[in-house]
């Protein structure tokens, strides 16, 4: 605007010394993309419990007008498998399935009506879920139902996480 001037006000307090360096800020994961701020986040490994968890995310992401927050969390397995050692060390097993996931889903025409981001972690899949809940302030997480003798034996993931998430879990069976 050519010709004025917004003042200064009287009372404006500094916050910073301007002479100052900068000081960098160190951060631990990168920051999420604030597009996906509010969204649903959902557990996605391409069996048939998660595409129907997958599909109810989509249908709640439109209904709420948010982004959707795909999760694969990738395997790791005890080296005490193989070498007996103690205490239990994790390794990460190399997972390619999150790549074939991120093919498959960006080819899908479901996807198209609601932004997406297909994020990979690995460790313990609740809590991922909720860790990636948190990083995005996620409105809901969306999981499948476990169907089998190992959910019965182990406890499902949706049972797991509904009794410690901070933020709402919705099972889909």
């Amino acid at each position: 605007m050519a010709g004025h001037e917004i003042p200064e006000p009287a009372d404006r307090k500094q916050v910073a010394d301007p002479r100052s360096d900068p000081q960098p800020v160190a951060e631990s994961r990168p920051s999420c993309d604030p597009a996906f701020r509010h969204g649903v986040v959902v557990g996605f490994d391409g069996s048939t419990s998660s595409e129907r968890a997958l599909a109810y995310a989509i249908g709640m992401a439109c209904r709420l007008g948010s982004g959707l927050i795909i999760v694969h969390v990738a395997n790791r397995l005890p080296t005490t498998v193989w070498a007996g050692c103690e205490p239990p060390v994790f390794v990460d097993l190399p997972d390619h399935r999150t790549e074939v996931l991120g093919l498959e889903l960006a080819c899908a025409d479901y996807l198209a009506e609601v932004p997406w981001v297909l994020v990979e972690r690995g460790g313990d899949i609740c809590h991922e879920l909720e860790e990636v809940g948190r990083e995005y302030s996620a409105d809901a997480i969306v999981v499948g139902s476990t169907h089998g003798i190992v959910g019965r034996l182990f406890g499902s993931v949706a049972g797991r996480l509904a009794r410690r998430a901070q933020r709402p879990v919705i099972v889909i069976p």
